[in-house]
């Protein structure tokens, strides 16, 4: 990235590669890019911010090897994220940390087109302060759960739990489990899915198995119960990709139970979003060093779906 003081935006210069040769440079962007929506890189296109070769492109242009491609990112404009007075389920809080019970529906942090109704706005609101390293509409944010997940997730509160807790994530030490309904019975008492993701080649907001521009992915599964057409499963973290089990799952024949894109387009229960809940969390005190366990009882309406397998398997 180099600053281009004319414009005042941040440029992105690199080189196709041979691999890249055909591809459209809007599918070539969004692999390059994959933070960011295909949609918002057509409109960058679409304004002159993307050259190639140092000259303005189409969206359709098929890239050549070695071509030169340029992308000039506007300076992003400053949004305040104010606080909001919205109810949190606080498992545990100290100085350093805050652990809650994520609601289903909530989304974490803010995003375009979407500054209220975060727990990032919840946070705000309910702590003096949060740690701001994962920038400004990210404060203590360390992990995050999908919005239609529920369960257990730590934040941090100064820079110096932030940077612990993260270290710990990214060194593994730091565990997470979830639990998932998900459709058919699986065979095995447990299994590691080893399968790397990346973004879905033709869906952008989707993640996908693929062995281009991947991501190494490993999740390990234990079945907890049995029912008719359907298995209640624990899914262990052992590294942490954006819809991770979601895909996982999806990939072996087993996709969550109302998992909008990754599940069938038939609704079988009366759930908003995927059955998953991020069920435990272990993980050392930044601070203090004190080995902590946390854990959360599956939501409601994943206990009403639980509760309705066990009735008809016992009927039949």
């Amino acid at each position: 990235m180099e600053q281009n003081e004319k414009a005042s935006n941040i440029t992105s210069n690199f080189k196709a590669t041979a691999e890249e040769q055909g591809v459209r440079l809007d599918v070539l962007l969004a692999d390059r890019f994959g933070e960011l929506s295909r949609s918002h890189l057509q409109k960058l296109i679409s304004d002159g911010l993307v050259m190639v070769n140092g000259k303005t492109s189409k969206a359709n242009y098929k890239a050549q090897a070695d071509d030169t491609i340029s992308v000039s990112f506007p300076e992003a404009k400053p949004v305040e994220i104010v606080a909001e007075k919205i109810p949190l389920d606080i498992i545990y809080e100290d100085a350093d940390i805050i652990v809650v019970n994520k609601s289903r529906g909530m989304v974490v942090h803010p995003a375009v087109g979407n500054y209220q109704g975060t727990l990032v706005n919840a946070l705000l609101d309910h702590c003096q302060d949060l740690s701001g390293i994962n920038g400004e509409i990210r404060p203590g944010i360390v992990h995050r759960l999908d919005k239609d997940t529920s369960g257990v997730m730590v934040a941090a509160k100064n820079d110096r739990a932030h940077l612990a807790l993260a270290e710990q994530i990214k060194n593994r030490t730091a565990s997470r489990k979830y639990l998932a309904i998900v459709h058919g019975n699986i065979a095995e008492e447990q299994g590691i899915i080893n399968a790397p993701l990346g973004r879905h080649s033709s869906d952008r907001k989707k993640m996908a198995v693929t062995f281009s521009n991947s991501k190494e992915a490993i999740t390990r599964f234990r079945v907890i119960e049995r029912f008719v057409n359907f298995t209640l499963v624990e899914c262990k973290l052992q590294t942490g990709r954006t819809h991770q089990i979601r895909v996982h799952m999806q990939y072996i024949g087993h996709p969550v139970v109302g998992d909008p894109k990754y599940g069938p387009d038939k609704k079988r229960f009366a759930i908003e979003g995927q059955a998953l809940h991020s069920a435990e969390l272990s993980l050392k005190h930044p601070v203090s060093g004190e080995d902590m366990l946390f854990t959360t009882p599956l939501p409601p309406d994943m206990a009403i779906i639980l509760k309705q397998l066990q009735d008809k398997r016992e009927e039949t």
